[in-house]
């Protein structure tokens, strides 16, 4: 134990949660030491009588039955499994330099050495201590082979010590981000906390903390008999009283750890450590922007990345393109990156993208036929290219269900085909309205000809949507969930729009868990994703971005244009080698003021024809 004092600090509180710890178990034990009493002066002949035979009957059926629901409170605490973080695991043979690393950054420090090193897809950096019973020790094929020593080293036992199951969790990102000097010196106030948590008092401190939530986590558990709910009831409720009685004095003692970790730290790499928690920063924003622009649009394709920690180099090093402010965080790229370390990096990133996607998406633990992985090369056509044509399938089809015409000046052999025209005039504001004749035959379809079993106006491209979709769309005030669409026709699209997309969501099959890499407290189907990357999508969102794949889709089949990565916005429109980046406002005045001219403008300046057909999946 050292002698800072935060480590002081955090043993006096890790003694007051375990004096709350010892006063309960007094007070499950005080019948019982009462009826003992009772019993003892019976036997022995002094506590003779009537009255004494009552008061043992009265002291030790309750003594009992408490003792009984003590042990089992117990047993509840000491057996029920923490949660523990979804990583993935780095086992020494697949990194031997990541651990020297981090054994040489205990050496410096003189602490234990952690016993293992995991992987979690976020820009974060922890110790996690899996001491409790039920997570057992470590299989020695997991983290190294049979006849190894441990992280510590052999033959080194007393400069290198090691902390029995404490796992040094990295984020990913750092990886590939980090410089290996940068890694070490972030990475030093977090292996400085195996000092202060290896004292018995606060080992045992933190055990019985973990084993309290994990027991309100059994307690809560659904799918009980009614007896079995009363019984995790009472545990529950003795297991929150006994975590709000010890709760100030736990955090503290993390405040304490914290301090004497930062403190120890400080003699390591302080000027880099510096420079390192810029790079924290940075990360973190490349990061977040990966998963939310690249990432996000093709998981919901059914795709996922397989290379998730590469893709925030590249995003990064174009963030340092086109911002002043990032400039000079390209010239480290020349020094050894973090990712160096591993043995096999491609099949790093590979698990912890997958992880990623599980976590932040809520897809399957497993790649199958509708999830597989992409590489960043084909991305643009197996992703973006897919994604707009999917999207302006899916709103022609909502067209062809709200009655829509297809455009007049549709050029080709078939006047039935989807077309941009169709979608510009329909959300164009009309100059006049005209009700629809009962006797029309049908809807049109994409694929020509009517659909049967629906009726549909027939009127011009500049006719009103039909009454029953506006009553969908709109409240009795004339507002729905629009969301600020002024325009009747982008509200009724909108909202139908936003019902199709969520009938597909539950037609399509739930993901499926994999019992071996995933626990149950954790991987539930019914609890991803654990970590959701944005709020559902508003209907003005859908139908701008529907509206957007159709205008990208035209663009690709009659201007010569391609779909495109951007490492910081996500799937983009290539025209001329060059992004198209004023095309979303023009798109907005479309669908929020119905004003189809400066959408109409940008398409013959760049040479879009909109009444040609469109090649839809």
């Amino acid at each position: 134990m050292g002698v800072e004092a935060g480590a002081r600090a955090a043993r006096a509180r890790a003694l007051a949660v375990l004096r709350i710890r010892s006063r309960a178990t007094a007070v499950a034990l005080l019948p019982a030491a009462l009826a003992v009493i009772l019993l003892a002066g019976g036997s022995t002949g002094h506590l003779v009588g009537p009255g004494w035979d009552v008061a043992r009957w009265v002291v030790g059926v309750p003594a009992l039955l408490v003792l009984l629901a003590a042990v089992g409170i117990g047993l509840v605490v000491a057996r029920a499994r923490p949660a523990v973080s979804p990583t993935v695991p780095l086992a020494e043979e697949a990194a031997p330099d990541l651990y020297r690393l981090v054994r040489d950054l205990a050496d410096r420090l003189d602490v234990p050495a952690p016993s293992a090193v995991a992987l979690t897809p976020d820009c974060d950096s922890w110790l996690e201590e899996r001491t409790h019973p039920p997570h057992g020790p470590p299989a020695p094929s997991a983290t190294r082979p049979a006849g190894k020593d441990d992280l510590a080293g052999e033959g080194r036992l007393h400069a290198h010590r090691r902390a029995p199951a404490t796992v040094l969790v990295i984020g990913s990102p750092f990886l590939w981000w980090m410089r290996v000097g940068e890694l070490r010196a972030l990475l030093a106030p977090v292996v400085a906390g195996t000092g202060p948590a290896a004292h018995p008092d606060i080992a045992a401190a933190r055990r019985f903390v973990r084993g309290l939530d994990a027991a309100v986590a059994v307690a809560a558990t659904p799918g009980r008999c009614l007896f079995l709910k009363s019984v995790c009831a009472g545990v529950g409720w003795v297991a929150r009283l006994l975590l709000r009685s010890c709760r100030g004095h736990a955090a503290e003692m993390e405040r304490g750890v914290a301090a004497a970790a930062a403190e120890r730290a400080q003699t390591v790499d302080y000027g880099l450590r510096i420079v390192a928690q810029e790079q924290v920063g940075l990360a973190y924003a490349g990061w977040d922007r990966l998963l939310t622009r690249v990432a996000l649009p093709a998981w919901r394709m059914g795709r996922w990345p397989a290379r998730l920690d590469a893709g925030v180099v590249a995003a990064l090093t174009e963030l340092s393109r086109r911002d002043r402010l990032a400039e000079g965080f390209t010239s480290r790229l020349g020094e050894r990156p973090a990712c160096d370390l591993l043995e096999e990096p491609g099949l790093v990133d590979e698990a912890a993208s997958l992880l990623a996607a599980r976590l932040f998406h809520g897809g399957p633990a497993e790649p199958g036929p509708d999830w597989s992985p992409v590489d960043w090369q084909a991305y643009p056509e197996e992703v973006v290219d897919r994604k707009w044509r999917t999207d302006a399938a899916r709103l022609h089809r909502v067209l062809d269900a709200l009655g829509v015409r297809p455009a007049s000046d549709t050029a080709g052999p078939d006047p039935m085909s989807p077309t941009l025209s169709r979608v510009l005039d329909h959300l164009s504001t009309p100059t006049t309205a005209t009700r629809a004749p009962a006797h029309d035959p049908g809807t049109f379809s994409p694929t020509g000809g009517p659909t049967p079993g629906r009726t549909a106006p027939a009127h011009d491209p500049g006719a009103t949507t039909p009454a029953s979709a506006l009553d969908g769309a709109l409240g009795p005030d004339g507002d729905g969930d629009g969301d600020d669409l002024t325009s009747p026709r982008s509200a009724a699209l909108a909202a139908s729009l936003s019902a199709e997309l969520a009938d597909e969501e539950a037609a399509a099959p739930a993901p499926t868990g994999s019992a071996e890499h995933a626990p149950a407290a954790l991987w539930a189907d019914a609890a991803l994703p654990l970590f959701p990357l944005q709020p559902p999508r508003t209907p003005r969102e859908i139908l701008t971005d529907h509206v957007t794949a159709t205008v990208c889709c035209a663009a690709i089949d009659t201007a010569g244009a391609a779909p495109g990565l951007d490492w910081l916005d996500g799937p983009t429109l290539v025209i001329n080698g060059e992004r198209a980046t004023d095309l979303t406002p023009r798109v907005l005045s479309l669908i929020e003021d119905g004003d189809p001219s400066p959408l109409r403008e940008w398409l013959t300046a760049t040479g879009i024809r909109p009444e040609k057909p469109l090649r839809l999946v």
